[in-house]
């Protein structure tokens, strides 16, 4: 079988090169260059930096396969930096990287596949694809510690059919011990934990040099008193307990951000027990079901038993069968039943939220 690999310069797609060339796959390797400054400077943390790149050349060249460094800096700009910047003008919480892979990469992955004429794509997702009655779906990683099948929830059963996630069945350890064997010089890479085009920066100074309107306006408790001033809603989102001025006695959390008055609103913990929510732009990677549904409400959350109300075709009222904490307009809610994954969306408080901020 003839697949790509997209090789970040980390030590999970350098395995997955490893693994599927020790299996007598023609492997080739590509990079996506997502990401470069005004001036053209490459981030310096992340998972899209020069010496990422520079890894993962290395990596192919230890492997002996093709590798290529395809430059998507465009598309990426334009649907995960500026969906970035917009989401946290409008009071919502972004996911970057789900957003990356809902976008832009598996859509180029797969197309530059075709062009090369490989069967699969793989990556080094922790996750499962399972073939099932000639459909495919979407499982979590059998080491739930890594699982990563929520930023994969946008994928179909027909794109499944065409992709690979080797590291669904191995740990971690194992993953870094294979490397090692293998002689990958990424054996023992850290992890990156930072937003490519970010970095170590503060978010809130990258948003704010990129918004043309000021949105500064007042800190509302819960009782409708004023409690200071901000100066912007970007510098705030639904959950946050840090960073609020005037906050006194018992902590303080963002319970609302009213944008289009600028205002954000501040309450007690209790005052984020959500009960139900709505997700839109919600795809299912096979049919719908809604048997002993979970959702998790962000990466890596707990699974919460749940029911879903489908509104419309794309929209759906999510409702818990207890209260939880942390349920953040902009994040994407992904359902389960079992390890099975069923689609996911975006969260919102009320339909159209995004259209009506």
């Amino acid at each position: 079988m003839r697949v790509l690999v997209a090789m970040s310069g980390g030590v999970d797609s350098s395995v997955v090169a490893g693994l599927l060339k020790s299996q007598g796959h023609e492997v080739i390797g590509v990079t996506m260059k997502l990401w470069e400054g005004p001036n053209g400077e490459m981030p310096e943390t992340g998972c899209c930096t020069a010496s990422d790149s520079e890894d993962a050349r290395k990596v192919a060249s230890k492997l002996d396969i093709p590798y290529y460094v395809l430059d998507y800096t465009e598309s990426f700009s334009e649907k995960v930096v500026d969906n970035f910047i917009d989401m946290y003008a409008r009071g919502l919480t972004p996911n970057p990287c789900v957003e990356c892979n809902r976008s832009v990469k598996f859509d180029h992955f797969l197309k530059q596949a075709k062009k090369l004429n490989c069967d699969k794509v793989a990556t080094g997702h922790y996750a499962k694809v399972v073939e099932k009655d000639k459909t495919f779906e979407l499982h979590k990683a059998d080491y739930l510690d890594k699982d990563q099948s929520y930023v994969l929830h946008m994928l179909t059963s027909s794109t499944l059919e065409h992709v690979m996630f080797p590291l669904g069945t191995i740990s971690k350890p194992e993953v870094r011990q294979i490397a090692a064997d293998l002689g990958l010089k990424t054996a023992f890479k850290k992890d990156s934990q930072d937003i490519c085009f970010v970095g170590k920066k503060n978010y809130r100074n990258f948003v704010d040099k990129r918004i043309d309107i000021s949105t500064s306006g007042e800190i509302v408790n819960s009782d409708g008193s004023t409690m200071g001033q901000h100066s912007g809603v970007h510098e705030f989102t639904v959950g946050q307990r840090k960073g609020i001025p005037g906050g006194q006695g018992a902590p303080k959390y963002v319970t609302k951000i009213d944008v289009r008055n600028k205002k954000v609103f501040v309450g007690d913990k209790k005052d984020l027990l959500t009960a139900s929510f709505y997700l839109e732009d919600v795809s299912f990677v096979n049919d719908i079901v809604n048997d002993n549904l979970t959702i998790q409400t962000r990466y890596n959350s707990e699974d919460l038993p749940c029911t879903i109300k489908m509104v419309s075709e794309h929209s759906l009222e999510v409702t818990l069968l207890e209260p939880t904490y942390g349920v953040a307009p902009g994040q994407f809610g992904v359902l389960y039943t079992g390890t099975k994954l069923i689609g996911g969306g975006r969260i919102t408080s009320k339909l159209n939220e995004a259209l009506t901020v």
